[in-house]
């Protein structure tokens, strides 16, 4: 059996184009096949071994041609059963691939769907057109993302190599050069961010990877502490960014907006509880009170800050400036 799914698919790759270089009359070789499905010719040729002593496939090299044949047109790999979920599921998740387009990550996510469907069988018993149609993947506003720069963050992460990064945060007039140890790359709405340490600040930070100018990986190497757990670091937050304390936050809903924040898990250690009145109470962990700000502000009348006082007051601020700039508006 083949060691893995990847190579289960370079079989069926190389099965296709094989039958389909005997078709057009232009046979195959392994530098086709290795150019084409982007891997080395030596995996090429162990792939055909195998197929050869393991499958008994009658695959012959012709000389004259400089190309793969089979010498027994008869021949068929086993097959592959793919019921009306598993093609539901891949043209899903390609539809998906919308969330990625502006992240360099896009292509390479492309290329790996196009060699999925490369290898599907030439008939199947459900037909996934009706997808194209009927269903939509709207996509998240994102920022963009130097290439060069993500392949660089993620190499550094791979080899846990240092990372010299000149770094801008918004508003700020010029950038400033950071010597990071990269921890984890997280996704967040529509952001990608980095975690890692940061040397001048000599502690922990989250950077955001489109407002990294500029990055170089270092020589150096280092080693992730032993009590960094992003999982549970991110779980302990409200958003992407954190702080030294935590707060816990609670939040009144009013009876028409209460529905709506008890659609959806806003935090995995939250606890929502149903009012008498048909309003809902929500509470959890926070330890950066300024995204939570900005996320109560989104409900409007509808949420109302129980607790700590210190949000309280930010979101009664924030609504003051807000009051005073559109008063301010509305007599110019």
């Amino acid at each position: 059996m083949p060691q893995d799914k990847n190579q289960l698919l370079r079989h069926i790759f190389i099965d296709r184009r094989i039958r389909e270089g005997m078709r057009a009359g232009r046979l195959v070789n392994c530098a086709t096949l290795a150019r084409d499905y982007e891997v080395s010719s030596k995996t090429i040729l162990r792939d055909i071994d195998f197929l050869k002593n393991q499958r008994d496939a009658p695959i012959d090299y012709d000389g004259a041609r400089h190309g793969y044949l089979y010498t027994e047109e008869s021949y068929a790999l086993p097959a592959i059963t793919l019921n009306e979920s598993d093609l539901f599921a891949i043209c899903i998740a390609e539809k998906a691939l919308a969330h990625y387009e502006n992240t360099p990550i896009h292509r390479q996510l492309a290329q790996v769907f196009r060699k999925i469907e490369s290898s599907l069988p030439d008939k199947v018993s459900v037909q996934p057109a009706w997808v194209d149609t009927r269903l939509s993947v709207t996509q998240e506003p994102e920022t963009s993302i130097v290439p060069a720069i993500w392949d660089t963050v993620a190499a550094a992460l791979a080899k846990n190599r240092g990372l010299i990064i000149l770094y801008q945060k918004p508003g700020a007039d010029k950038a400033v050069v950071r010597n990071v140890d990269p921890f984890h790359v997280v996704r967040h709405r529509g952001e990608w961010y980095l975690l890692a340490y940061c040397h001048l600040r000599e502690a922990q930070r989250t950077f955001a990877l489109s407002r990294i100018r500029r990055a170089e990986m270092q020589s150096r190497t280092f080693a992730i502490p032993k009590n960094f757990d992003a999982e549970k670091l991110l779980e302990n937050r409200f958003g992407i960014f954190g702080g030294d304390q935590e707060f816990r936050v609670r939040l009144r809903f009013d009876k028409p907006t209460a529905p709506y924040a008890a659609e959806r898990q806003w935090h995995v250690r939250q606890v929502l509880t149903a009012m008498a009145d048909g309003g809902a109470e929500l509470s959890f962990p926070a330890t950066n009170l300024r995204e939570v700000m900005r996320w109560v502000l989104s409900w409007g009348a509808g949420a109302r800050v129980l607790a700590p006082l210190e949000l309280r007051e930010m979101v009664r601020q924030e609504l003051a400036w807000a009051a005073l700039a559109y008063g301010a508006a509305g007599s110019s």
